[in-house]
């Protein structure tokens, strides 16, 4: 299984709303067999809370990462938040 998880940050809180729904619309390309995107509650006070959303995703297999990052959907989300967010950490590691 691989885990795909991201981060972001907004630029300015007030575009929240917006990266989340542009987020959550990655929910709808298949081939991931679990998917969750969730808002950081802030209380982590050693590192900051400069994390605003986590994008969590779950594949069977690389070739379904793939897939996933080819879908016409995952362009639209990237062009709608893009421009929203100031950060973005993404790493896909397999679940042992």
């Amino acid at each position: 299984m691989i885990r795909h998880i991201v981060f972001f940050t907004a630029r300015d809180p007030k575009h929240l709303p917006e990266i989340r729904a542009g987020l959550e619309t990655l929910g709808t390309i298949p081939h991931s067999t679990h998917f969750e995107v969730g808002e950081n509650l802030h209380t982590d006070t050693l590192t900051g809370t400069e994390v605003d959303f986590v994008v969590y995703v779950e594949f069977e297999t690389e070739a379904d990462l793939a897939a996933y990052k080819a879908h016409p959907t995952y362009e639209e989300a990237i062009r709608r938040v893009r421009p929203l967010r100031e950060m973005r950490v993404a790493a896909d590691v397999v679940a042992r």
